[in-house]
Formats: structure tokens, C-alpha cells, sequence
């Protein structure tokens, strides 16, 4: 632990934690001292030497890059310092482009603060002053603007994108007076490899990097991003009812201020045009606009038809009704959705996109340890020891945890990548395992295996946490690494070599996506993940675990909710006759003990006419399903579907009702993180026309039934009476909603508003004393025995594999610069710009065989459909495999996925698709 020390700045006594530097001391103290290239997030180096403070011995150090020390004495403004301070930054604008009233950054500028505090005079500059290199602007990027001629040559961008991003994208080029910063040949910034995070526009002291949007806000909303699970604290800067711009909030403790290109640049979708503003009704296969009264009663009365209305299906009763929660709404808006689904409706099918995504780790991680979320923290993982990522492209799916891994590597950890694409994370890896798509339970096995023959396996913590070793050990003996390196391609030596340094570089943790999950056997992936950690004791501590990283923004708090069809809110089972019987008691409603169907048995039975109809909130199954064309075919069968959204998606184009919601900066409520962080979202500007947030239109849509219930509509069985309020429905704020979920939920007992204002809780969190949780499984697993559990495990091959007529292997993935269908990113020009749809990648061999060069257009078939698309030609891409990504309509990859299911968890096999390409 360290220890505090004591300490003089300019005569005042401070205090302060062993291996602060003085120039951190003096910002926490609110003491100024100029500086120019300083980056809280990055490592200090004293470019500028502005930042420069007098010791007792009267000589000059830099306050950036000394640390304070017991008893010292520092003194920040004296004659001496000031007078050196003011020649270096004369020095500076002198060879700086000076226009500060047409300067975006004018009133903003770091430069001409230290300017005006160090009285400098235009005069006493004319010595210095030079003829300013004639360097274009660079406005190639769709976000931000280069102006070299403004550049001081701090660094500080290069720093940022070398050091916290990992990305190098620029450098110091040229030598002597011709120095500049610039991109590899000295290409535009967009011809490079940039990100377009922004986070060089932000730290850059002066107007040589600034935002093309230029509007300054009035005020600022805290509030929570809502694309990809990190979760990261945000400001919303607005003025009068439109969104002008986002920072990143310093404080926030998933990204500590730091954003991606969609969580800075991405927001302008909230004022599109495009929103939709009244609600839709179709007459005659045409949308006419019609008022909430007229739509909400007309939904009541359609899906009073389907209120208990059942099929036979195997001599089982199933509700007619089925409804499609979202990952990008609130937890109270799930929580209401789920409800009104199952307490008013009668149905038990209710279920949402996880389904697609982390079905396998909900169940797998709850058969093993007991809780399917992840086990420890985001900003943990850069003080791991070993950071494992496989089935994850980290840097494109989660940017801001993938800076995480990358500090990790720059600190000495020992980085694991496996993947069947070389991705970026691979240019920081001590180790890549380039495996064949749907091989990971093999290759984890093989690793497993190295790790209990040479004696690497933690012997205590396996003997006093975990059950089920001796199966497991057997399943092991029945692969040898002879068999995993034929299976998985990748050597036996790799395989050990990985092993090795999974056991022994510990603590480690091991990061997975949807590259784990998206499988026939997604959920034994998942087990062979938990194996491996419990194996090695790499789990229930600090800068370890086993860390399912979530795709949406919440997606965990949807599954948290109950939005699914076999558990109530906090995962309490369905079929549990005491959990029932407590909602039963609090919603006052006749609930059964059933588990629904999963969303692609809804989708199947809506084919088949058995179900009839369908209430679709915030998801477009029409391009992130597979086998779409058979996904519209069920959607169209269905009698009636209402799709509540905020634009008129592919899927609402198919309702016979559509209803307007708020976007999440228009509405209050709450979104839980990948790392089980619950945070707040506020409302900063007012919603278009006259769309509502999502649990409001729920709320009354469910009055308007009860309405009808209760004057015995169509002779229907009215409403069961409620003693305790008005009805079950009636809420008066999203926090009122989240109290009742709370009441019900355990692990989300202890949470209230109010103790959210700051930076979130993370649950399990079981009282209003509780701090929150932020490692899971620290002294027992939430089994029913307390130990976690080995599982013994045999690979099988994919559902689909490469055949004579479908040689090659598709699988699909994210972009960096789309989200999920598109709905929202695709209506940022700037988004669109930076990723081109309708692009496949491929081996350069396997495009020679077929005669095809880069930008050739192609025709991809498998055995459910054909798309056309442009070719680029990669090795990063291993023979015999093609990758796609599926946002894009234009070019909608899930025509060609395979929607065959892993038993377990029902998830489809995204990622294996057999398929053969052809040049057009």
C-alpha cells in the first residue's frame, strides 16, 4: 500500500500518495502551472518543458516527470521560471499560424492560456519569427480537420496514438525546420491506418487538430453511451434541442474519458430527420400517421385476440403471442416489457437478441461457476499478468477495453491472441494462435492437457473450489496435442507454448466474444473457457477471471431483466415454484411455471402459423437473424406484429403498427455494462414530435388492455382484481420502475438511483450498504454446492463444413465504424465513409484460384441464399476462410448464415457457414 508523503508547493503544505508526480499534485490542488504536453492518461515526457518548477536547491525540473518526495519544497512562480517559461513559449507561437478569432479552438486553446498567464508581448516576438511552411489542411477525415500550420510539435498526439491506442497511425516526420507530424509517406490522414477516435483532437493543446463540428454547446447531460457493453460515461453537449458534440467523461470508470469513433462522432442519429415522430398504422399496405389514442387502442384490441390464446404443440399448451425485447432499451423498459409480456399477456415467450449473442455464456458460465456474467473488472485486465483473448477482435468490437489490453502488453503482460484472423491485437501479442473457425474446444482442451501433465494446474485451488475433476481428466486423455494440431491447424508447440503461458504468467484473464459463442457448440466453448480457468485458479481474483465481453449496450441488463424465456428478473427460474409464487403475490397476476420459447422457435412457429402474432421492441431480426429470407417469410405470416422503434427499421416496414420511441438521450433509466455495472442515463434534450420512452408507451399500452379486460371486452375473462393500487401498470418515472425490479431482484437489492449519481454500481449488490461487487466468486461459486465445476468435454465438428460445392468457410463479425443493423451509425455520413458496405475479405490464394483480384465484385452463395459484394484481398484471412461483416442491407450477410442451433443455449451458428465465391 502506499504511503502518504508531505510536501511544500510555494510555501503551502499538501499531501499526497508515494509516486505522484508534483504536476498531478498541483492539478488535484487547483495549483497552475503552464503546460502544454501533458496527458493524464499518457506517460510523461517534458516536451514542452513549460511545466517547469524550482526545487530547494533553486534548480529547474520538470513538474511532468518528478515525482514528490518527503519534505520537498517546490516553488512554481518565480522571476526565474517565468522569464524561461515565456522565451520557450515565444519560441513556440512564433513558428505557429496565429488567427486565433477564426480558430476553432480559440477560447479553448492551451496555448493561449499559457500565453495570456505569461504576459507574453507580440513585440518582443519579432526576433524569433519565421516564415510559416506552406503545409495544406488535411480535411480527408469526416470528423476532424489537421492544421499543421498551427502545430507546435509537442508530440502529444503522437503519444496518444502510440502509447494509450496502440495504433501509431502518426509520427515525427522530416528533420530540422521541416519537422512535421505525419502519417506513414505522408499520406492523408485518412489513407491511414486511423481509428478516428478523436482522442488526438482532444489532447492537442492548440488548433492544429480540432473537430469539424464546431458548434459550442450551452449546457452539458452526464449520461451513459449507448452503443457497444463498456459502458462509457459520457457528456452530451447540447444547445437549445440538438446534440452539438460528446466528451468523455474523466471520471467515468469504464473509459476514464476515453471514447471510440462511434461514442464520440456517433450521435448525430438522435436529431436525424429520419426519426420517427407519430405512430404509423398501415391501411391498405400503406403507413398513414395517426394519433397515440387511435394506435394504442387499436394494438389492445388486436392483441386481445392472442391473450391466452394457445397452440398444441407436442400435447403442450403455447400462448399464440410472443414478444422481442431489446438490448439497446433500458433495464426498466426490459423489466416492463417482460412483465406485461408475461404477467398481462399470459405468454411465456419473451426472449431478445442475446439470444445471438451470449446465450452460450448465460449457460454455460451457470453450469460451471454459476453466474454467466463477467467475473471481474474493465480495469483490471491491464494489470493481468496474462490476458488471453480468443474469438474476440477486441479493437473493433470493444475499443476502449481493447486500450486496456494494449496498456497491459506496454506494462510486460504477457499477451495470448487466438483467432482465425490475424487482428489487431495480434501487433501487440507475445503469442498468436492462428486457428480453424469452430475448433476452439479442441484447442482449449489441447491446452488444457499440457497444463495437468507438466504439473502447471493450481493443486489447492482445484482440491478446495472446484468438484468434477476426475471426468474432466478422462475427457482430456481422449485428444492428444497430435490430434488438436490436425483439428485446429495450429502447432503443438504453439499449443504448449500458450499453455504454459496462460498457467504461469497469472494472475490472467481471459477476454471472449461472439467468436467463443456463435457456435453449435457455443456453450461447450464457453465450459472449455471455465475449465481452464478453474484449472489454473485463474478465477474468484484480482486481474483475472473469465470475461465474456458483451456486444450492445445492454445486453447484460437485458438478461438481467428477464428478458429471456426461461428466467424472471436476476435469473431466478421460471419453474422455481417459490420465485413464481413471489411475483405472483407482487404483480397480482396468475403466473405459470413455464419456460417460453427462444426467439428462433418463435421465428420458426411465426412460419408455421402457430404463432400469430408478435410486439417487437428496439430489434431488427430482419438483418441480424440468419437465414433472413426465412425470418421475413415468418415475420409477414404473422397476423398481426407491432414494431416499436425509432426509425422505421427493415423490420418495422413489415408491421401493421408502428410506434415511436425516445432515443436514450431523450428519456431517464438505467443500462448495465459488460463488467455487471449498473449507470444512469438522463435525458438532455426533448423527444422529436410525439414519441415516447419505450416503458411509457408499454405502461399504457398495458392500461388500454386492462381497459378492455376489465369491461369484459369480447366477452374475454376480465382482469384479476388488484387491492394494492390502481393497476400493475401505472408507473409515474423509470426510477419508480427500477424500485419495483429491485424489491424482486436480489442481486439488484441493494441498488437505488441516488447511490448511482456518481459512477454506478456493480451487482451483485444484495443490500443499500453494499458497495457492489466488483470480482465475482471471491470466497464460493453461485453454484448449489459452492464449488465450481469441471466438465468434461468432446469436440465435435460445426454443423456445416466445407464441401466440394461450398469449399470455403464464411464467418461474420463487427466493424469498428457500424453498430449491430445499422439502425443507428448508418445515418452518420462520416460512419459510412470510414467503412464502404458490401465488403468481403479473402485469401490471396484462394482468390488467385478464382481468378479474382481486389475490388472485384463477387457473387457469395451458400446453401440459403447469394449476395454480391466487393473482394478485398487480405492474408490476414487464413486459406479457405472469408469474413464478413453483417450491418449493411445492402450487402446483408445473414442471407448466407446458418441458422442451425447449439442444443444448449439455442443460439445459431453465426460464425460457420459454408460457401463458395465467384467472380462477377
Amino acid at each position: 500500500m502506499k504511503k502518504k508523503i508531505k510536501f511544500l508547493i510555494d510555501g503551502l503544505d499538501f499531501e499526497a500518495l508515494e509516486g505522484t508526480t508534483i504536476l498531478q499534485s498541483a492539478i488535484e490542488n487547483g495549483i497552475y502551472i503552464p503546460n502544454l504536453c501533458y496527458n493524464s492518461q499518457a506517460k510523461p515526457y517534458g516536451a514542452c518543458r513549460l511545466c517547469l518548477v524550482e526545487n530547494a536547491e533553486g534548480r529547474m525540473i520538470t513538474a511532468c516527470e518528478n515525482l514528490l518526495e518527503e519534505g520537498m519544497d517546490i516553488k512554481t512562480d518565480t522571476k526565474e521560471l517565468n522569464q524561461t517559461r515565456k522565451m520557450l513559449v515565444s519560441l513556440l507561437i512564433a513558428n505557429h499560424e496565429k488567427n486565433c478569432l477564426s480558430c476553432a479552438q480559440s477560447d479553448n486553446c492551451r496555448l493561449q492560456e499559457v500565453a495570456a498567464y505569461l504576459k507574453v508581448d507580440e513585440k518582443e516576438m519579432e526576433n524569433f519569427r519565421l516564415s510559416l511552411p506552406d503545409i495544406p489542411l488535411d480535411e480527408s477525415n469526416p470528423f476532424f480537420i489537421r492544421d499543421l500550420k498551427k502545430c507546435i510539435l509537442c508530440g502529444v498526439c503522437v503519444q496518444t496514438c502510440a502509447d494509450i491506442l496502440g495504433v501509431n497511425a502518426i509520427d515525427f516526420g522530416y528533420r530540422g525546420y521541416e519537422t512535421k507530424i505525419a502519417t506513414f509517406g505522408d499520406k492523408d490522414i485518412l489513407d491511414s491506418n486511423c481509428v478516428s477516435c478523436g482522442e488526438c483532437v482532444v489532447a492537442c493543446p492548440v488548433g492544429a487538430l480540432v473537430p469539424k463540428a464546431t458548434l459550442k454547446p450551452s449546457r452539458e447531460v452526464k449520461t451513459t453511451c449507448t452503443y457497444c457493453g463498456v459502458g462509457c460515461a459520457i457528456y452530451l453537449g447540447v444547445r437549445g434541442n440538438e446534440i452539438t458534440g460528446v466528451r468523455g467523461d474523466p471520471q467515468g470508470p469504464s473509459n476514464k474519458g476515453r471514447l471510440c469513433v462511434k461514442g464520440r462522432y456517433g450521435f448525430n442519429f438522435v436529431n436525424s430527420p429520419d426519426r420517427l415522430k407519430k405512430p404509423l398504422i398501415k391501411r391498405n399496405g400503406v403507413f398513414e400517421e395517426a394519433e397515440w389514442e387511435e394506435a394504442l387502442d387499436l394494438v389492445a384490441e388486436k392483441l386481445l385476440k392472442y391473450r391466452q390464446s394457445t397452440f398444441d404443440d407436442n400435447q403442450y399448451k403455447k400462448s399464440q403471442f410472443a414478444a422481442i425485447s431489446s438490448a439497446k432499451c433500458t433495464n426498466e423498459e426490459n423489466y416492463l416489457f417482460q412483465k406485461f409480456t408475461r404477467a398481462l399477456m399470459k405468454s411465456p415467450h419473451i426472449d431478445h437478441c442475446a439470444r445471438l449473442c451470449h446465450a452460450p455464456s448465460v449457460a454455460g458460465l451457470s453450469m460451471s461457476i454459476g453466474s454467466g456474467a463477467m467475473t471481474n473488472s474493465i480495469d483490471e485486465i491491464s494489470q493481468a499478468g496474462c490476458v488471453m483473448a480468443i474469438g474476440t477482435n477486441t479493437t473493433g468490437s470493444h475499443p476502449v477495453i481493447a486500450l486496456e489490453v494494449v496498456k497491459a502488453a506496454k506494462n510486460g503482460s504477457k499477451l495470448i491472441v487466438i483467432n482465425p484472423q490475424e487482428i489487431d491485437l495480434c501487433n501487440h501479442a507475445d503469442l498468436f494462435l492462428q486457428h480453424h473457425p469452430g475448433t476452439d474446444v479442441a484447442l482449449l482442451m489441447g491446452m488444457a492437457r499440457v497444463i495437468w501433465e507438466e504439473n502447471l494446474y493450481d493443486n489447492e485451488f482445484v482440491k478446495n473450489r472446484t468438484e468434477n475433476l476426475e471426468p474432466f481428466i478422462e475427457s482430456l486423455k481422449k485428444l492428444d496435442l497430435v490430434e488438436v494440431e490436425q483439428i485446429t491447424g495450429v502447432k503443438q508447440e504453439k499449443i504448449r507454448e500458450a499453455a504454459r503461458i496462460y498457467a504461469t504468467e497469472g494472475p490472467s484473464s481471459i477476454l471472449y466474444a461472439m467468436g467463443i459463442t456463435q457456435h453449435t457448440h457455443g456453450t461447450e466453448n464457453v465450459l472449455a473457457i471455465s475449465n481452464l480457468a478453474l484449472l489454473t485458479g485463474n478465477i474468484g481474483k484480482l486481474n483475472a477471471g473469465v470475461n465474456p465481453l458483451r456486444g450492445q449496450n445492454n445486453v447484460q441488463g437485458s438478461c438481467d431483466m428477464g428478458a429471456l424465456p426461461n428466467v424472471l428478473p436476476g435469473y431466478q427460474s421460471v419453474e422455481d415454484e417459490q420465485v413464481i409464487q413471489k411475483f405472483r403475490e407482487y404483480w397480482n397476476s396468475d403466473l405459470s411455471p413455464v419456460t417460453g420459447m427462444i426467439l428462433p422457435e418463435i421465428l420458426e412457429k411465426a412460419a408455421k402459423g402457430k404463432i400469430k402474432a408478435a410486439y417487437i421492441m428496439g430489434e431488427n431480426p430482419l438483418l441480424s437473424e440468419p437465414d433472413i429470407q426465412n425470418v421475413k417469410k415468418a415475420l409477414e405470416n404473422l397476423e398481426f406484429l407491432v414494431v416499436q422503434d425509432i426509425f422505421l427499421t427493415e423490420t418495422a416496414q413489415l408491421a401493421d403498427v408502428v410506434l415511436p420511441a425516445a432515443s436514450f438521450a431523450e428519456k431517464e433509466g438505467t443500462f448495465t455494462n459488460t463488467e455487471r455495472r449498473v449507470q444512469l442515463i438522463r435525458p438532455a434534450i426533448k423527444a422529436p414530435g410525439e414519441s415516447q420512452p419505450d416503458w411509457w408507451i408499454i405502461s399504457q399500452l398495458a392500461l388500454k388492455i386492462e381497459e378492455k379486460l376489465s369491461c369484459n371486452y369480447n366477452n374475454l375473462e376480465a382482469v384479476e382484481p388488484n387491492d394494492n393500487k390502481e393497476s400493475m401498470f401505472v408507473y409515474k418515472s423509470a426510477a419508480e420502475i427500477f424500485q419495483e425490479m429491485a424489491q424482486l431482484t436480489p442481486i439488484y437489492h441493494g441498488i437505488r438511483y441516488d447511490r448511482l449519481e456518481k459512477k454506478g454500481i456493480q451487482w451483485p449488490c444484495p443490500d443499500e450498504n453494499h458497495p457492489g461487487t466488483p470480482i465475482l466468486h471471491q470466497e464460493r461459486f453461485n453454484t448449489p454446492s459452492g464449488l465450481g465445476k469441471f466438465h468434461a468435454l468432446e469436440y465435435r465438428p460445426s454443423a456445416e463444413v466445407s464441401s466440394e460445392k461450398y469449399p470455403l468457410i464464411l464467418t461474420t463479425g463487427r466493424s469498428l465504424y457500424q453498430y449491430h443493423t445499422g439502425t443507428m451509425t448508418r445515418k452518420i455520413d462520416g460512419l459510412d465513409l470510414l467503412e464502404k458496405p458490401g465488403i468481403m475479405e479473402m485469401n490471396p490464394s484462394d482468390a488467385a484460384d478464382r481468378y479474382i483480384e481486389e475490388g472485384d465484385l463477387v457473387e457469395i452463395e451458400s446453401r440459403r441464399g447469394k449476395i454480391k459484394v466487393q473482394a478485398k484481398i487480405s492474408d490476414h484471412i487464413q486459406k479457405g476462410t472469408l469474413a464478413m461483416t453483417f450491418h449493411f442491407k445492402e450487402a446483408p450477410a445473414n442471407c448466407l448464415t446458418n441458422p442451425e442451433r447449439d442444443p444448449i443455449s439455442g443460439i445459431p451458428e453465426l460464425k460457420i457457414s459454408a460457401v463458395e465465391v465467384r467472380k462477377l
